[in-house]
């Protein structure tokens, strides 16, 4: 295989962790039964084994209950569990103009049907002085008595802008708003506590910044609340009734979990606690910085939202289609993402034009020469389009 310099973190990182990796093959060799399905030593041990990824997860967000922890596929099937198990027909709904497809979708479709109506809330993410007040009187002009959930990425997946997750936690729970928020670029890198910062709900990926294997996810619940089921079906427990248990997690993971691949979450989750968020933030900040200012130097490049560091970094090369940029980086064997990101609120915002952008998403493997080797060979891309017209 060729060297690859991999600047798709924000899609999913990569490569993983060793501890990840070992801990997937140790759970398929030695000890994956059904977990919770039978008595026997092999279905106790994978229980076992999900249940230490719950406590993990837990503690790492700031969850009393690690039953209030439930596994899902992804942050995507996380949201939809949330939006629609906890919003009822008539309810008004807000969410920003920043947001994914995994929140914008499902929203959308609840208002089509006549379920819900929604607006949308300005993040004032291209404002050069936006700040917390700003922000809250934008979700405050939108209120309306039937207002019953807000629903917001804690980080864009485009640029790096954060939301002040504590003080929105504050001002919905002071209004009887239910707050979930959408932690796909967050979660592993940024401070996140469910009962310090008031969220009901957090819905993260396992395979973006906590290093887990594709097919993780989870929800995490605030202690008193219960959702609608959205998948019905076997849970291991109280067989002979006729719906699924009224407590979690079991209410909500219907059918048998993924023992290898929460095994490996568990691992990658215990990854960033060892390191640190503060250390993995500060790492790929730094990362961040030390390419703003070499595309900053360049000429051609347009650079969405730069002021916001964090850990992607959005960008054009002027005259050049993202795609066919991307393209070729692939063949020079560098990996980022380029288009709308499923996100078209958010290039709507950033105004990135009919062709979406190029996106640099970091991890805690990348280095400063991965910055150097893309700057290089997006300086090739520009003299042979140039040299081409």
């Amino acid at each position: 295989m060729r060297a690859i310099v991999y600047l798709d973190n924000a899609a999913t990182t990569f490569p993983k962790p060793y501890s990840v990796r070992r801990a997937i093959d140790r759970c398929l060799r030695e000890y994956c039964g059904n977990p919770g399905r039978s008595a026997h030593a092999l279905s106790l041990a994978a229980a076992k084994a999900i249940y230490d990824c719950r406590l993990e997860a837990a503690e790492l967000f700031g969850i009393a209950s690690p039953e209030r922890i439930i596994f899902t596929y992804n942050t995507t099937y996380a949201l939809n569990m949330a939006i629609k198990g906890l919003l009822r027909r008539g309810d008004h709904v807000l969410i920003s103009d920043m947001e994914h497809n995994a929140v914008y979708r499902p929203v959308h479709a609840l208002a089509a049907f006549g379920e819900i109506s929604y607006d949308i809330f300005p993040t004032h993410c291209l404002h050069p002085n936006r700040n917390t007040e700003q922000i809250l009187s934008s979700i405050a002009n939108l209120i309306r008595p039937n207002t019953r959930m807000l629903v917001a990425s804690h980080v864009s997946n485009l640029c790096s802008a954060a939301l002040p997750v504590a003080e929105i936690g504050h001002f919905c729970r002071e209004r009887g708003i239910l707050f979930v928020l959408d932690a796909a670029q967050s979660a592993g890198i940024e401070e996140i506590n469910c009962t310090q910062m008031q969220i009901d709900a957090l819905c993260a990926p396992g395979h973006k910044a906590l290093y887990g294997p594709q097919g993780s996810g989870l929800l995490a619940i605030r202690d008193d609340l219960t959702m609608a089921t959205l998948i019905e079906g076997g849970s291991g427990i109280n067989s002979l009734d006729d719906f699924m248990p009224d407590f979690p997690p079991e209410r909500y993971e219907a059918g048998t979990l993924a023992t290898p691949v929460l095994a490996g979450l568990h691992a990658g989750i215990r990854f960033v606690r060892d390191r640190g968020t503060e250390s993995i933030r500060a790492a790929e900040h730094a990362l961040y910085r030390h390419l703003r200012e070499m595309l900053g130097n360049m000429q051609g490049v347009t650079l969405y939202a730069p002021e916001h560091v964090g850990s992607t970094l959005l960008f054009n090369l002027d005259g050049i289609p993202a795609p066919e940029a991307a393209a070729s980086l692939d063949k020079r064997g560098i990996c980022l993402r380029a288009g709308f990101h499923c996100s078209p609120l958010g290039h709507q915002t950033l105004n990135t034009g009919e062709n979406g952008a190029l996106r640099v998403g970091f991890s805690v493997f990348n280095q400063p020469n991965d910055n150097e080797i893309l700057v290089r060979a997006l300086g090739e891309i520009q003299h042979e389009h140039n040299t081409r017209n």
